[in-house]
């Protein structure tokens, strides 16, 4: 934390010698903490999952930040959870600090070169801040210890009500030696607490400056040499509060020359094309089944933009299985393109639940043509959507639920004769396709399950550039809306995509 006004320390300059002899190991005997319902997000060993410079390390099983005289950080510098962003969530770890300055910040932004800006529980080695909530590069205190506040729309924090005194509070926390944090963040109510003591309390109401998700992060503040360190880092990810819904858009691996199946660069787009919706937070991962454990743990709906067949995220170890506890839960799926794809004999009976249909080998064909939409149905994923034509490579001849019970076709074209050119293969033609020609194919499709939850199918986006089309995008950002159960605008989710937008972050080939 930063401010003009504060002073940081009230010590004098700290030997390396004091401040290592101070810190102390983490005892051996010690063992990572279990509780129900929350996930590790440090393994104890290394650093893999974060990311900062070269001040952070694990000793004795600890996250350790440390400053020297010889080596101070210029400015406030962080360690930065990169494995995932935090939303709302209960977030428990120990902290020790000697001498300076640190904090746990959440629901942040990256601002660069390892300096974030964000709320932040204060973590102190004097008697003032730990516990207080305060914004980096932002705000300011909007709690000191002991307050409950409320910050108005003008973004001041009014107290509405006393926690404790606040040198009794302090009296709560051992100096130089491990010290429980728990951070509950649910909507726009902040609640800190030390050793299971109320330390501080926030309900942020400028809409404009209060974060519903970004990152995690841990501080190391710049001033005299200071040790500070972490274990038992771990989250409860709570289900968003009441209206609000969240969207986890999975991309794949690069797979494809530059320009096609650009699953990273496809999904940062309709994350930002989502912005619009203003009660929907969306998270994003990237190459591949994300690494945060926890990533749909509080998830409405999830997006898969990656390569199918046998190398479908969804089929890989026991994600099966953790997808249908979701899917049962109500959980959405929006599969675009490649992911469409499933082995029938694995994965093809819970995509036939989940999104109503799937591409089959041997029975679905993959060809590119210009598909002409026409007449679209009267379906919320169809709000703000004009009849199009469109280049891709659509397949089609999908295996559907029998009698497309609960599915209901968005886009439906007929392919011509010449999409059936190449000799039979897995996915280039077979007799049952062939025996089809000239009848109308559904190439995207929405499904309801019996369990409230809600599938979409989308077998375009082969090619990057179709991002651009309204109508295209407006599309899948409809069905990520519907499927999440929130209401489609009358007229589409509305967006924009620049050209230069469209060529930022593709996949290096």
């Amino acid at each position: 934390m930063r401010s003009p006004w504060r002073k940081l320390f009230s010590l004098a300059a700290i030997t390396v010698a004091a401040v290592l002899a101070a810190a102390g190991p983490v005892c051996a005997e010690d063992k990572p903490v279990v509780e129900e319902g929350f996930k590790s997000l440090f393994n104890g060993k290394d650093l893999t999952g974060w990311e900062g410079k070269d001040f952070w390390s694990v000793k004795d099983g600890a996250i350790t930040g440390q400053t020297t005289a010889e080596k101070p950080t210029k400015g406030n510098t962080f360690l930065i959870w990169r494995d995932g962003q935090v939303d709302d969530f209960e977030l428990r770890l120990s902290y020790k600090i000697v001498g300076g300055n640190s904090g746990i910040q959440y629901r942040s932004k990256d601002n660069g070169d390892f300096v974030v800006g964000g709320y932040q529980g204060d973590i102190d080695s004097g008697d003032t801040y730990s516990g207080i909530l305060y914004e980096e590069r932002g705000r300011g205190i909007l709690a000191l210890r002991g307050q409950k506040t409320t910050v108005n729309n003008e973004g001041k924090p009014v107290e509405t009500a006393k926690l404790g005194d606040t040198k009794e509070l302090q009296a709560k926390i051992k100096k130089e030696d491990w010290n429980d944090y728990e951070i509950i963040a649910k909507g726009n109510h902040l609640i800190h607490k030390i050793n299971g003591v109320v330390m501080s309390e926030v309900v942020d109401e400028q809409p404009a400056r209060a974060a519903k998700s970004g990152v995690l992060a841990l501080q190391l503040h710049a001033g005299p040499a200071m040790i500070v360190q972490f274990k038992n880092i771990r989250i409860k990810r709570e289900k968003l509060t009441a209206g609000m819904k969240k969207a986890v858009l999975v991309a794949g691996r690069p797979s494809h020359g530059k320009g096609d199946h650009e699953h990273n660069a496809g999904v940062l787009l309709l994350k930002q094309s989502l912005a619009s919706v203003q009660n929907l937070v969306v998270a994003d991962y990237h190459n591949g089944w994300p690494r945060d454990t926890s990533a749909f743990d509080n998830a409405d709906t999830i997006l898969f933009y990656a390569d199918g067949g046998a190398n479908h995220p969804a089929i890989q170890g026991d994600h099966l299985f953790q997808l249908n506890a979701l899917m049962k839960q109500g959980v959405g799926m929006v599969c675009v393109h490649y992911a469409v794809e499933i082995p029938a004999d694995r994965g093809g009976a819970e995509f036939l639940n989940w999104i109503g249909g799937y591409f089959e080998a041997n029975w679905s064909v993959n060809p590119h043509w210009t598909a002409k939409f026409d007449k679209l149905p009267n379906h919320p994923i169809c709000r703000g959507v004009k009849p199009f034509e469109i280049n891709d490579e659509w397949y089609y001849h999908m295996r559907f639920r029998e009698n497309m019970e609960g599915v209901t076709p968005i886009l439906t074209s007929i392919p011509p004769k010449s999409t059936l050119d190449r000799p039979d293969g897995p996915h280039s033609g077979n007799p049952h396709v062939r025996a089809k020609v000239g009848q109308p194919q559904h190439v995207a499709w929405a499904a309801e399950r019996p369990d409230g939850g809600r599938g979409f199918g989308f077998t375009g986006a082969h090619f990057h550039r179709n991002w651009e089309d309204n109508n295209f995008r407006t599309l899948v950002l409809n069905a990520i809306v519907w499927t999440a159960k929130l209401d489609v605008p009358e007229g589409g989710v509305m967006s924009k995509v620049t050209k230069e937008e469209l060529a930022q972050n593709l996949d290096p080939k």
